[in-house]
């Protein structure tokens, strides 16, 4: 290595991926051009105790204070590259390259398709990624609601980490500042065939791992071989006997991919005995200190949410989830008035556009977004602020890897009326290591995690070794060129 080449090497001039272009080679010179000139208008000298030390120890020295990327308005968004973790079942993590060596990185929500991302590298190549929220405007198109905003997300959330890098400030400090240094989690926990089984999940959330808020999942599901327990559940079946909530997608008559209004299925009052016997197994394991939420009880009627909510309504609940469809504005309504305990929805809503009627309507007490979804780290802190002027409280669903896990932190750090915010992978023991936080603290600490107060962007790398062992089987490729998502084909304005 030469005296230069080592130079470059300390300065942080040097492209961590070596020049195979022409263009590449002229931003590298423009790069230590660049630097030179910064340097010289900078004031660094070379007299006095200086004058016999060896020139490389001599400027690394002179500029050790002196950030490396310190070229914001000269980014450039040069490329985009994915790999597929089986997070999830299948969770895509996207990486945004620039001109500069810094690169971002984002997720696009879990079960969606990487191509949701990809499709939008032709729509910003060549912007300036700092300029986060004239290119969310310009891609907002191009999302939708549930796992259709997913690419949209990934890709303002890559942004952000970039932004954060290149001034050198946490996200959480270009959202507008903190209101706390560490986020409160509410842990998921799944149904189990077994008391037993069920009681060791809590064990190890609660005792060991030191969470404070669970979630469960509280489905009619459970009710499955219990006779006298629901009315026309039979016929929705599937081949197993199960009411299978996320069933075969191409089949729109399934019972998965029926709207809860429209099933017909009603709980009798025997299952609602056998639905609360549940809850009340839990409350007796975990006490009255720890905020116990529920999810997921199956597709039927608002009449019949109602009285399941009361059913379960003596055991104080933190919340009632997705009880219905987000859209419902006005059957959100009815369920909020008829029960104590605050009703929440969002995890499926894309836009703050669509949480206002919710949010307008005093439908819902609590607003529930996922990040990878809601439009991302500005948008949703936007949904919060609000809801915040409305009274209204905001937890955050989060259902993937340690990436949108910690976009997530930064926007819940941001957010006044942040309430807790969603782990759906505790029992996963790798799902921590897929990440190495850049200030080397933890991730999470006694259900907490740990908000970067210092590291620049979202605060992590990828940890390469363990997430190239988790790679989804259907694509095994890790961050490899995508030439064929350069060229934008279309017209893309939505209006004459």
């Amino acid at each position: 290595m030469t005296a230069s080449e080592k130079l470059e090497k300390k300065l942080g001039l040097k492209d961590p991926t070596p020049a195979t272009t022409a263009t590449e080679n002229q931003t590298d010179n423009n790069s230590r051009r660049s630097f030179l000139k910064k340097s010289a208008l900078g004031g660094i000298t070379l007299g006095g105790a200086f004058m016999f030390t060896p020139i490389e120890d001599l400027i690394a020295q002179s500029t050790q204070n002196v950030k490396r990327y310190s070229g914001p308005s000269d980014l450039r968004i040069t490329d985009m590259r994915y790999c597929v973790s089986t997070v999830l079942g299948r969770t895509a993590i996207i990486r945004i390259d620039t001109n500069q060596g810094i690169y971002g990185l984002g997720e696009v929500r879990d079960g969606a398709d990487e191509r949701y991302a990809l499709f939008l590298k032709s729509r910003i190549l060549g912007e300036n990624p700092c300029n986060v929220e004239m290119i969310f405007k310009k891609i907002r198109q191009f999302g939708g609601q549930a796992r259709q905003g997913g690419g949209v997300c990934a890709v303002e959330m890559a942004l952000w980490d970039i932004v954060g890098k290149a001034y050198n400030v946490p996200a959480w400090q270009l959202l507008g500042g903190k209101y706390r240094d560490k986020i409160r989690i509410y842990a998921d926990t799944p149904e189990a065939n077994s008391p037993e089984e069920q009681k060791r999940l809590i064990k190890y959330r609660t005792e060991e791992q030191g969470y404070t808020w669970l979630k469960m999942d509280v489905s009619i599901g459970e009710l499955k071989g219990k006779p006298g327990t629901l009315v026309n559940d039979k016929i929705w079946q599937n081949a197993q006997g199960n009411l299978a909530q996320w069933g075969d997608q191409n089949n729109m008559m399934s019972y998965a991919n029926t709207l809860h209004p429209f099933t017909q299925i009603q709980i009798t009052d025997k299952g609602l005995d056998v639905l609360a016997g549940i809850v009340d197994n839990i409350r007796s394991m975990v006490g009255y200190e720890i905020p116990l939420s529920t999810d997921h009880y199956g597709h039927f009627d608002l009449n019949n949410g109602i009285r399941l909510g009361k059913a379960l309504e003596k055991y104080r609940l933190a919340w009632l989830e997705d009880v219905v469809s987000w859209e419902y504005t006005q059957q959100w309504k009815k369920l909020s008035d008829a029960l104590e305990t605050p009703c929440l929805t969002g995890e499926d809503i894309y836009l703050l556009k669509y949480f206002k009627p919710l949010i307008d309507e005093a439908a819902v007490d609590i607003v529930h977004p996922d990040l990878a979804t809601s439009g991302g780290l500005l948008e949703t802190k936007r949904i919060g602020d609000y809801a915040e002027e409305h009274g209204v409280a905001m937890a955050m669903h989060q259902a993937g890897t340690p990436v949108s896990f910690m976009a997530s932190v930064h926007c819940a750090a941001a957010t006044q009326n942040f309430l807790a915010l969603e782990h759906h992978s505790v029992d996963l023991p790798w799902w921590e290591n897929l990440v190495k936080t850049t200030d080397g603290r933890k991730l999470i600490t006694k259900g907490f995690a740990n908000l970067p107060l210092d590291a620049p962007g979202l605060g992590i790398e990828l940890n390469d070794e363990v997430l190239k062992q988790h790679l989804h089987p259907s694509d095994k490729s890790y961050f490899e060129p995508t030439p064929q998502w350069n060229e934008k084909r279309s017209h893309d304005r939505i209006f004459s």
